[in-house]
């Protein structure tokens, strides 16, 4: 999942005793209502379609709303894909290619104007039919049909011909059939061992027809889904407001876990076992995309929780621990893993960058990515030496990469092999930031570290929502970028240089090789394995020798929180999880006053 261009928050510098006294004036704002968890988005959301929902910022809010029929257990680590909207886990024909799904009974969509007397229906298993045809449509230009692309029977044929005109929305597709109606049958025209994990996407969350025909394109700004929470509120650029879904599911059935893994239960994450299901009945997301204001907010209690900002982190966290004065207001410090490779993609439509791959090398070796981790992560990031992220299968700790790291007169020796010598007769390469202060700041950085190369850059920068449809669209040179991982395989990031996934789709730079697309749907074919695992790696090696991307790091995420925020165990590949989270009502206003 995209998570965003590499916006490396710029605050301001804050010290710890301005941090004390901003807390104990906390109570200058308005008393959160019972039960309201309240967060910052530091990105404009472009909508809540789920076809749309490509990047972390949206998915943010929409994994709430839209419910799929797996999710991943909550607290158990490695982490364990269980039903949600299915029964229970999938009947598979010995083959592996005909999977029978079981649809939780009595499920409904949330009341919406959509449906008649506005009373949402029950969910059955041709929603599903239909909402993966919206994905497959390619007049929708979702860039998620790579989810399914090729991998379930007569889709394709379908989506190519619908485009051609000799079909129609409602034809049967021979892969995907109602048995009855909450029974889902999935055929598929070769094994593909990511399929349950991709129905655990917020992609594959079913809509209603009657929701699209009601609103048509307009169905971006009027979500309607099955999840735990509804839309409420939504002031473009200020505030998201998400309600409690009185008709939810999961209320009869869907209980906080009672196990997890070692250590959870020293750290309270075991107390609410066996409640009812959601704790939460409100969820307020502000939208302040400069990072100083939303850092005050947070340390005026306005928010619960927060990332650490680069300038402060140091006054923040002092020998890896909260920082005395935060620590004695209650704030917690959690570290995990970001499952994401930060790094500048490069279009390889591109008629200067893509056939020259030279240049791009000296690009890499000039750009400094170490610099970058010290001066916008504080040190927070583990090397990239290539897309696949530590923590899931396929990567390898010993891999090191060739074109990574800062070596001048190295990329100005690529940069005479390319045509350049010195940089002569090179026009500057255009990087497209986002209009953010820290957008620019990065933006400026790499500019400034191929300068000394020789390499001259002109920076351009774009509100997050023009970003990513220029990236769409093809109409940028190069970017920065973080991939999150969507599933705990390197499939997930190997895919994103899979020449059927270019843009609109997840392969951002546009690249293509024969050789790796080979490989690449060898791969689809074997379980996890070793000998998966060398293909995987063959294919990094041709990746990282090719230079669509230069790697910048693998981030560790610190998040900050107030002690009334109780099961707070976040995972950026488990979506939805707000309503695990309980506030204790009685400890904030304590502290509060």
């Amino acid at each position: 999942m995209r998570i965003a261009t590499l916006r490396f928050r710029q605050l301001a510098v804050i010290s710890i005793m301005v941090a004390a006294t901003a807390l104990t004036a906390c109570t200058s704002s308005k008393t959160p209502d019972k039960d309201t968890l309240r967060m910052n988005l530091v990105a404009d959301i472009k909508g809540l379609d789920p076809i749309y929902v490509s990047d972390l910022y949206s998915n943010t809010v929409a994994a709430n709303i839209f419910d799929t029929l797996f999710t991943y257990h909550y607290l158990q680590r490695p982490l364990k894909l269980i039903p949600y909207l299915a029964e229970s886990m999938p009947e598979a024909s010995k083959d592996g290619l005909v999977h029978t799904i079981k649809i939780r009974k009595g499920v409904l969509f949330q009341d919406s104007e959509a449906f008649p007397n506005g009373k949402g229906r029950e969910l059955t298993a041709q929603d599903f039919i239909y909402s993966w045809k919206r994905l497959a449509d390619k007049s929708n230009t979702s860039d998620g049909f790579w989810i399914f692309d090729g991998k379930i029977k007569g889709l394709n044929e379908w989506r190519d011909n619908l485009t051609d005109g000799k079909a129609k929305f409602e034809d049967d597709i021979e892969g995907l059939k109602a048995v009855d109606s909450h029974t889902l049958q999935v055929t598929l025209n070769q094994p593909y061992y990511q399929l349950y994990n991709v129905l655990a996407m917020t992609y594959a969350s079913p809509v209603a027809k009657e929701v699209v025909d009601k609103y048509g394109k307009e169905t971006l700004n009027h979500p309607v889904g099955t999840g735990p929470y509804k839309l409420s509120k939504w002031i473009r650029g200020n505030t998201i407001i998400l309600d409690e879904n009185p008709t939810w599911h999961g209320k009869s059935w869907m209980k906080y876990p009672s196990e997890g893994e070692e250590g959870d239960k020293e750290k309270g994450l075991l107390e609410d076992a066996g409640k009812a299901l959601p704790f939460v009945k409100r969820i307020v997301f502000s939208n302040i995309i400069e990072s100083q204001p939303a850092w005050l907010n947070f340390l005026n209690a306005r928010f619960d929780l927060s990332p650490i900002q680069k300038d402060d982190f140091d006054s923040a966290i002092i020998n890896g621990e909260v920082a005395p004065a935060l620590k004695e207001k209650g704030i917690q410090l959690i570290v995990t893993p970001g499952y994401d490779t930060s790094f500048q993609a490069i279009n390889m439509e591109d008629p200067l960058l893509g056939k020259n791959k030279n240049l791009r090398k000296a690009i890499s070796l000039a750009a400094n990515p170490d610099g970058f981790i010290e001066k916008f992560y504080n040190g927070r990031a583990q090397e990239a030496h290539g897309p696949i992220t530590p923590g899931i299968g396929g990567y390898d700790k010993d891999f090191k990469n060739p074109y990574r790291g800062q070596n001048i007169e190295k990329a100005k020796q690529f940069l005479a092999k390319a045509g350049y010598p010195e940089g002569k007769g090179l026009t500057p390469i255009t990087y497209h930031t986002t209009s953010s202060s820290t957008g620019r700041q990065s933006a400026e950085y790499f500019k400034e570290n191929l300068a000394k190369a020789g390499i001259p850059v002109k920076v351009v920068s774009l509100s997050w929502p023009q970003f990513s449809e220029d990236v769409r669209t093809k109409k940028i040179q190069i970017y920065g970028m973080a991939w999150g991982a969507d599933y705990p395989d390197a499939e997930n990031f190997l895919q994103l240089f899979y020449s059927k996934n270019i843009s609109p789709g997840p392969n951002g730079a546009n690249y293509s090789n024969p050789a790796f697309d080979k490989l690449y749907e060898k791969a689809l074919l074997l379980p996890d394995s070793p000998e998966r695992t060398k293909i995987y790696k063959q294919m990094r090696d041709i990746v990282v020798e090719d230079v669509p991307w230069t790697y910048t790091g693998h981030r560790l995420t610190y998040g900050l929180f107030y002690p009334w925020l109780k099961n707070y165990k976040p995972n950026k590949i488990v979506a939805g999880s707000v309503k695990y989270y309980r506030i204790d009502n009685n400890l904030r206003d304590q502290k509060l006053k």
